[in-house]
């Protein structure tokens, strides 16, 4: 079962004929999250052929127009077709007082319930039963969370022959052994996972910056990412001006991603200078060789594990 992760949107803080506001959606096993949530997604969505009816939670990373301001046309997108199923939105402080303003000013009925989760503190800011969604603060000039979406670990690789020495008949027993669940034969004898299953096996996990310079801790936070998606807004020529506006650059999230032993890096919140972004590339590459630049409607899975 592979993960999918959909770019949306790739721009910096305008728009521009190839690119949309910043919004990165992954398809997990029905499911959608989407990090930031920029103007027009609804749009990119139907052109990526994404549902508005599924299972779905929004991460919003600061409230900054271009991350955030595609929340109310969504919604009422949602509601012209029906959707029934909760959404959950997560965010900064603020972000509570920003939808609720928006439900009470613009003319639209909602036609599902929608949860808000405002983050105050850092650390597990989602618990679900296969994954976890991990916030820290970064290092924008307002306040920033970047997210890691990380799956839980898995049960190890079963062994039939482990099963069968051990007396288990096959058949519902074996399915829950498989699934990670302890079971209790007819002579009373308790049989663990562990006993008839290999090591767990790591689930993925991908990092998402949001808008920020380097700041300490970034490291630990997404060490040995399967995928880290970065702030790269202007080259090594407007550093000075990076940090002034809270941004990286191509050669610091590959220092990042080069320090944090991550798999792949893409980078994204592209200014919309950089028509030709072979440049970017070419400078990120020289530390971290598995680096793109993100496009909108590129689309990357990531596979289950073996290990």
């Amino acid at each position: 079962m592979s993960v999918r992760i959909i770019f949306l949107g790739t721009a910096g803080s305008v728009p521009t004929p190839k690119r949309s506001l910043p919004a990165i959606l992954i398809q997990r096993k029905g499911e959608q999250i989407m990090f930031d949530c920029g103007e027009s997604v609804q749009r990119q969505m139907v052109k990526a052929k994404c549902g508005f009816h599924k299972k779905m939670k929004i991460f919003i990373t600061h409230m900054h127009g271009d991350h955030v301001l595609g929340l109310p046309g969504l919604l009422q997108t949602m509601s012209l077709l029906d959707r029934e199923k909760k959404l959950d939105v997560y965010g900064p402080q603020g972000i509570k007082r920003f939808l609720e303003s928006v439900r009470e000013t613009v003319q639209f009925a909602l036609t599902f319930p929608i949860e808000i989760h405002e983050i105050l503190e850092t650390g597990t800011v989602c618990d679900e039963a296969e994954y976890t969604v991990q916030a820290v603060w970064a290092n924008h000039v307002i306040p920033n969370l970047a997210y890691a979406l990380i799956e839980k670990p898995r049960p190890g690789r079963f062994y039939p022959e482990k099963a069968k020495a051990l007396g288990i008949p096959e058949g519902p027993l074996w399915s829950k052994l498989q699934h990670g669940h302890k079971v209790k034969l007819m002579d009373g004898r308790v049989i663990k996972p562990e006993d008839v299953t290999g090591p767990l096996r790591k689930g993925r996990k991908i990092v998402y910056t949001g808008d920020t310079r380097p700041f300490k801790g970034f490291v630990k936070f997404a060490a040995n990412a399967d995928l880290l998606i970065h702030d790269a807004t202007l080259d090594e020529e407007l550093v000075k001006r990076a940090e002034e506006d809270g941004h990286s650059t191509p050669t610091q999230a590959a220092i990042n991603a080069k320090k944090a032993k991550v798999k792949k890096l893409v980078l994204t919140h592209i200014s919309a200078r950089y028509e030709d972004t072979s440049p970017l590339l070419k400078k990120a590459r020289k530390i971290f060789k598995n680096t793109l630049v993100a496009e909108d409607f590129m689309q990357i899975e990531i596979p289950l594990s073996s290990e």
